[in-house]
């Protein structure tokens, strides 16, 4: 089913408005509030643990409702734009039952700011190359909604750690140093709510894990419109297949709260910790991402912008010349301060 939003004052497509929350017709300016949109007559969604994914063939078409050409697209795609003229498709079918979102974060930042932002951010690279610098080579910049898994965890965990406590006192002319070993003990339950763990499989994990974080304060919930004018894709892995990334993460959360607790000690090893992880539950939200692919030097870079925050990800190209001259510079700056900081001692000067 593709889904197309019409002005009703001109006919011309609306699309969604990053800076009013709106649907928003380009043509004559009219504006539509989501929240009190009416709902697409879709199966409701239901709050359990999602456990399918999308089985389809890996292309498919539709017909695009304004000009009649035939949109093919891969099994992934929810939202794109109609190759022939243009216009925002949502395609509805792909955003019904277990894989309807129940929750999404809106565009705040234009395509317009953030391309913006992204040519600031590359002009005080300080180690970017001079061409690369001048952010001329923007090849596409892309809004994308990303499916992502909000989870809420329960977990217990235990640890043994060695710690010791040094004091040293004068003994005449000798200095004394007493070690005092311990053996910690600490248990702890905690929960953690929203995280998130992109289900994509085209995004890379490193990528959407910079972007962090999101405020899920300006969470909203999931209707169609909020898609039109933007490209969004489902999710490639359910709840489950992603849950390990989720446990590795939080046991890192509860060995560093583990570490927090135990102070008063001069040294603190950490012998044994036994995390165990379990799920209570999982959200399919999707959060928005300006993709931007950059050409320089033969080369394409990828970068991501979270579309919330502004917030950038990815690794720029380094100019070898520019570390080299920074590495001599404050080689030559550390050694003059050494020289000075000797003669003032009375040192001598070689």
């Amino acid at each position: 089913m593709v889904i197309q939003y019409k002005c009703p004052d001109c006919g011309a497509d609306m699309v969604f408005n990053s800076k009013t929350g709106k649907l928003y017709c380009d043509s004559c300016g009219h504006s539509e509030v989501i929240e009190d949109y009416e709902a697409q007559d879709f199966k409701p969604f239901e709050q359990h643990f999602h456990t399918t994914t999308f089985e389809g063939d890996e292309a498919s078409q539709y017909q695009c409702n304004n000009c009649g050409a035939i949109l093919l697209t891969d099994k992934d795609t929810t939202a794109t734009t109609c190759s022939f003229c243009g216009s925002p498709v949502v395609l509805g079918d792909r955003l019904s039952g277990v894989l309807a979102p129940s929750k999404v974060i809106p565009f705040t930042i234009s395509k317009k700011e953030a391309e913006a932002a992204f040519k600031k951010w590359c002009h005080h690279g300080l180690f970017m190359p001079r061409g690369f610098k001048q952010a001329d080579r923007i090849k596409s910049l892309t809004g994308m909604y990303v499916p992502f898994w909000l989870y809420d965890v329960q977990g217990h965990g235990e640890a043994f750690a060695h710690c010791t406590r040094i004091h040293t006192h004068d003994e005449g002319d000798t200095i004394v140093t007493k070690t005092s070993h311990f053996n910690v003990y600490r248990k702890v339950d905690t929960r953690y709510s929203n995280i998130p763990a992109d289900a994509s499989e085209k995004m890379p994990d490193t990528l959407m894990d910079q972007l962090e974080p999101f405020d899920y304060g300006n969470m909203k919930k999931f209707n169609t419109p909020y898609l039109a004018g933007f490209i969004s894709e489902k999710y490639n892995y359910t709840d489950k297949e992603m849950f390990s990334r989720i446990q590795k993460r939080v046991s890192d959360y509860m060995r560093d709260y583990i570490s927090g607790s135990i102070v008063g000690y001069s040294s603190v090893n950490i012998v044994n910790c036994d995390c165990q992880i379990a799920q209570r539950s999982a959200e399919y939200v999707l959060f928005p991402v300006w993709m931007v692919y950059y050409d320089y030097d033969n080369s394409e870079y990828t970068f991501a912008m979270n579309g919330q925050t502004g917030k950038i990800a990815g690794s720029p190209p380094l100019s070898k010349s520019k570390i080299t001259v920074s590495v001599v510079t404050i080689t030559i700056v550390l050694f003059i301060i050494c020289r000075i900081i000797t003669i003032l001692m009375g040192g001598t000067v070689l």
